[in-house]
């Protein structure tokens, strides 16, 4: 899949699909079922006039201790007008192109331009290494600081950023006081660091969860941005992030944390791209955070993208 298409050609196929009219708002929810054993078995169908696919994800938390991937499934692609198969791709794969190319879409609107900029990235899993080529694909990177659970997984995260060009380093949570990025790509339930520490003009990118009740930000940080989503009605379901912060205003009109709810979101990928809402300034006064919890357009989007890539190179 890397070989057909690139982040930037990926995150070009997202634009151009929002460019042409779908609306993420009227797209098909995602369908979840637990398995016995403590996994979780989730279906993500999407159409368009000319394709239509599905893909089934395994989510199978206790597969690293069995040397196994966290996350398995597959993608099938189907004719729209006839329904026919046209391809089965690996949904793991899929998935790992697709959500650095959604973060990486959104960077190019939110993210500060015309200089390098300082990242840390949060997690050494197959995401954090999508989202640091994607995110060289859009911005230039002065450094990276890596922080993650695994002292040996964030080394080799460190060592691959370096081989790409930027200076790069282990580091830990305090770190984002100094970013102008942080990309969030772990598997945490509760906040990876202190919201109030990350400065007026920084973006924050998290993507690891699409729980109601998990989060990789806090509170401090939500009621501090200009928070942009894939899609409100998503968000709304699925976006710990934004969904715990909101519970725990409790309805108290003149609560500390009351600012926070639906209308708190600032906007969407969508109008971001369409242009309606002006991007950022060099003196924004306050971070901009955009919540991803990957929706099934744009698994149509990418896979239609690939299938036609591979179509024009021969590749089977």
């Amino acid at each position: 899949m890397a070989r057909l298409l690139t982040p930037a050609a990926t995150a070009d196929a997202l634009a151009d699909v929002l460019r042409a009219g779908l609306d993420p708002e009227n797209c098909p929810q995602r369908s979840a079922l637990a398995v016995p054993g403590g996994g979780e078995l989730l279906l993500m169908p999407a159409a368009s006039a000319s394709y239509a696919g599905v893909k089934i994800v395994g989510v199978a938390p206790g597969n690293p201790a069995r040397g196994l991937p966290r996350i398995t499934g597959s993608y099938l692609l189907l004719d729209g007008p006839t329904l026919r198969p046209l391809a089965l791709l690996d949904g793991a794969a899929l998935t790992t192109l697709r959500t650095p190319a959604v973060s990486a879409l959104a960077l190019r609107h939110l993210a500060p331009a015309g200089r390098p900029l300082r990242l840390v990235l949060f997690g050494s899993g197959p995401q954090a290494y999508g989202h640091l080529e994607a995110t060289l694909a859009v911005r230039e990177l002065a450094e990276v600081v890596v922080v993650a659970r695994g002292a040996e997984g964030a080394e080799r995260l460190a060592a691959h950023a370096r081989s790409l060009g930027p200076r790069a380093r282990t580091g830990t949570a305090k770190d984002v006081a100094d970013a102008d990025l942080v990309i969030c790509c772990t598997t945490a339930r509760e906040p990876l660091f202190d919201g109030r520490l990350v400065g007026q003009g920084a973006t924050v990118v998290a993507v690891g969860s699409h729980e109601p009740t998990a989060r990789e930000t806090d509170t401090a940080l939500v009621r501090r941005a200009a928070v942009y989503v894939e899609s409100r009605a998503a968000a709304l379901r699925e976006a710990g992030d934004l969904l715990v912060p909101e519970a725990e205003g409790g309805g108290t009109p003149s609560g500390s944390w009351g600012t926070i709810g639906p209308g708190h979101i600032t906007g969407t990928l969508a109008d971001l791209v369409a242009g309606r809402m002006p991007p950022p300034g060099r003196s924004q006064s306050c971070p901009q955070l955009f919540k991803s919890v990957g929706m099934a357009w744009e698994d149509l989007a990418v896979a239609v993208a690939l299938f036609e890539a591979a179509g024009a190179s021969s590749a089977t």
